[in-house]
């Protein structure tokens, strides 16, 4: 069963308020697994790719590349194939920590 499901900026740290969505990482149409990156995002301290915690399919991308987003902003809507592909996770951290 898929459900649609709004994706939003997660706080990746203590004192994280916002971040700058570089670049999405899939297009509208295009499948993601468990584990792909959806979006990349930059921070003062970090850059940082947001991955799938499940299987699905972007629908659409909320904000444009560049944008900057508070943490809990939707950044996009993605077809998720089953409850764990509800949310994006932190993935491959770079830059300084905090």
């Amino acid at each position: 069963m898929s459900v649609r499901v709004r994706v939003r900026l997660p706080k990746i740290g203590m004192t994280m308020q916002e971040a700058t969505v570089v670049r999405f990482c899939r297009q509208p149409g295009e499948a993601f697994r468990k584990g792909d990156p959806l979006y990349e995002i930059e921070t003062e301290k970090i850059s940082q790719q947001v991955e799938a915690t499940g299987d699905g399919v972007m629908v659409e991308h909320a904000v444009p590349e560049g944008s900057d987003v508070r943490v809990g902003d939707l950044v996009c809507v993605v077809e998720a194939h089953d409850e764990a592909g509800v949310r994006g996770s932190p993935a491959s951290q770079q830059g300084t920590p905090g």
